[in-house]
C-alpha cells in the first residue's frame, strides 16, 4: 500500500503543473482561478522546537527586520541564563489567519467572542509580520521580563505569549496592555 506521504509531493507537483498550465492558456497574465498548493509551513505554520535562528521557516523569514533582529537579541541573552525562546507562531498568510479566525468562531461561537483571540486578516500583527508568539512558558515570561530592553513588548492582557516591537521601549518601557485584541483600536480595520 503506498504511503500518502509519497503522494503529498505528486499532487504538490501536478497542482503547480495544472495551474501553470491554465495561466499560460489564459493568456496575458489572466488567472483561470487555479492557485499552486502552499504547504501549511510555506502559509506560516512553525515546526516544533522552531527559533528566531530557523530563517528558513517562512513564519520567522517573512518577520519585520527589526523584529526579528530583536528577538535574536533576546534570544542571544536568554540561552546565556538557560532560557529558550522558541516561535510558537510568526508571520502568517492571510489565508492562514482566516482559517484561524474561522476555527475561533467555531470554537467560541460567536465572532464577537472569536475576536478577543483572533484578529482578521486585514488588522493581524502576524499577516503583516510585526507579531510573534513565544514559548514554552519559561521562555514567554523571561521575555515578559526582559523584552522592554530589546523593545519587545506584550500587547494583550489575555494572550502572555503575543509580543511586538515597541522601539522605544528600551527608554521608556512598554506601553499599558490591552485586556484583549478587541481593546486595541488596530483592531477597528
Amino acid at each position: 500500500m503506498r504511503s500518502t506521504a509519497l503522494l503529498a509531493p505528486l499532487v504538490f507537483v501536478l497542482a503547480v503543473v495544472v495551474g501553470t498550465a491554465g495561466c499560460a492558456a489564459a493568456g496575458s497574465g489572466g488567472s483561470t482561478g487555479i492557485r499552486p498548493v502552499l504547504s501549511p509551513i510555506d502559509q506560516g505554520e512553525v515546526p516544533d522546537d522552531t527559533t528566531v535562528y530557523d530563517t528558513d521557516v517562512p513564519a520567522v523569514a517573512r518577520l519585520d527586520g527589526d523584529l526579528r533582529a530583536a528577538l535574536t537579541a533576546a534570544s542571544d541573552r536568554a540561552a546565556g541564563e538557560d532560557i529558550t525562546l522558541r516561535i510558537n507562531s510568526g508571520w502568517r498568510s492571510p489565508e492562514m489567519q482566516e482559517r484561524l479566525l474561522r476555527d475561533a468562531v467555531s470554537t467560541y461561537g460567536s465572532l464577537d467572542e472569536a475576536s478577543r483571540w483572533v484578529a482578521t486578516p486585514e488588522t493581524s500583527a502576524h499577516v503583516s509580520g510585526d507579531a510573534v508568539d513565544v514559548g514554552p512558558f519559561d521562555g514567554a515570561y523571561w521575555l515578559d521580563l526582559h523584552g522592554a530592553e530589546f523593545g519587545l513588548c506584550r500587547t494583550y492582557v489575555n494572550e502572555p505569549w503575543h509580543f511586538e516591537l515597541r522601539p522605544d521601549a528600551p527608554m521608556v518601557g512598554c506601553p499599558d496592555q490591552y485586556l484583549d485584541p478587541t481593546e486595541d483600536p488596530r483592531m477597528a480595520g
